[in-house]
């Protein structure tokens, strides 16, 4: 089963605010560090760097807010809680990161076609080696975080950090190399393959935040476990009309759930709510909701989402929309 799932969303909270905390502290230590460099190097592979540590504090700080806006309760007005809060956070994210590579991009072209030597490569060379361990001991602690709970913020986050990542390695090979050869020309195309390397991380940010705010489905995965939690008690045969979907820490899932007809209203209010407990044991960030049918003798309901069956043979029932 996908363990993203399985901390309680108070646990998922506690986690997820260490570990953007430490993103904004990581953020602006680079950031400082590259300002201070650039002025002394020139460098464009440094400048690259750092304007995207620069915006990386910004996403940062929008990241550490939004993880903890996402986890307050729900409100009067927000009966569903606050969790999309993550997937608007991690928009601005992939918005911060486009803006980055384009300023990356028109700056390194600039250099290609005016050549400026590269001075004090020495200490380029170094503030790039301390942002590189710097970044990848984020990246693990966030890869760490998300091997326990599930976050679109951080993951967004991470996915922005692993682009830096890789753009510190391009930005050090092209200082590098300008320092051996003295031909500057290689800082510029560090600066082009730092461009490209945020425009592919922006574009995975995009995607994750998009499916959670278009309220994707779960994993098949985690929907089949469902459907066998529920069904475990024979009393309650099938499930359809089921629907999930991810509201940052926290699952929504709803669904149709046939149960033994001559079954009374309090033995069937029984067995729905053994059956919710079964589900909130694999996993406890989860909102539910069960409607109970009376096996073959309920109506299909109508409404925005009317109700039909389509399971085939061997699968577990889903939901079919016409």
């Amino acid at each position: 089963m996908d363990t993203a799932y399985t901390l309680s969303a108070a646990e998922t909270a506690a986690l997820t605010r260490r570990v953007t905390a430490l993103s904004v502290a990581t953020a602006a230590i680079l950031a400082a560090l590259k300002a201070l460099v650039w002025l002394i190097t020139d460098s464009v592979s440094i400048l690259a760097s750092l304007a995207d540590s620069g915006l990386d504090v910004l996403a940062a700080l929008g990241t550490f807010f939004a993880v903890r806006y996402a986890a307050t309760p729900p409100d009067a007005e927000h009966r569903f809680g606050h969790g999309k809060a993550e997937a608007f956070a991690s928009l601005v994210q992939a918005g911060l990161v486009f803006a980055s590579a384009a300023l990356i991009g028109e700056e390194a072209i600039r250099h290609l076609f005016r050549a400026q030597p590269l001075a004090q490569s020495g200490w380029a060379i170094a503030v790039m080696l301390a942002s590189t361990l710097l970044t990848a001991a984020l990246v693990y602690a966030q890869t760490q975080v998300l091997r326990r709970a599930r976050s679109v913020a951080v993951t967004g986050d991470r996915a922005h950090y692993l682009a830096d990542l890789a753009s510190n390695l391009a930005a050090l090979v092209a200082i590098a190399a300008t320092a051996l050869t003295g031909l500057s020309g290689f800082d510029a195309i560090g600066g082009l393959v730092v461009m490209g390397v945020l425009l592919w991380g922006a574009v995975g940010v995009f995607r994750a935040a998009s499916n959670e705010l278009l309220d994707r489905e779960l994993s098949d995965e985690a929907r089949a476990r469902i459907v066998a939690l529920m069904t475990e008690d024979p009393r309650l045969t099938d499930v359809h009309q089921l629907r999930t979907r991810a509201s940052g820490p926290i699952m929504h899932i709803q669904m149709h759930a046939d149960l033994d007809p001559e079954l009374s209203l309090e033995t069937a209010h029984k067995v729905v709510v053994a059956a919710e407990k079964r589900v909130l044991t694999e996993f406890p960030a989860a909102d539910i909701i069960i409607h109970a049918d009376p096996r073959g003798r309920a109506e299909p309901h109508g409404g925005a989402f009317p109700e039909a069956h389509e399971t085939a043979e061997g699968e577990a029932p889903t939901v079919a929309l016409e």
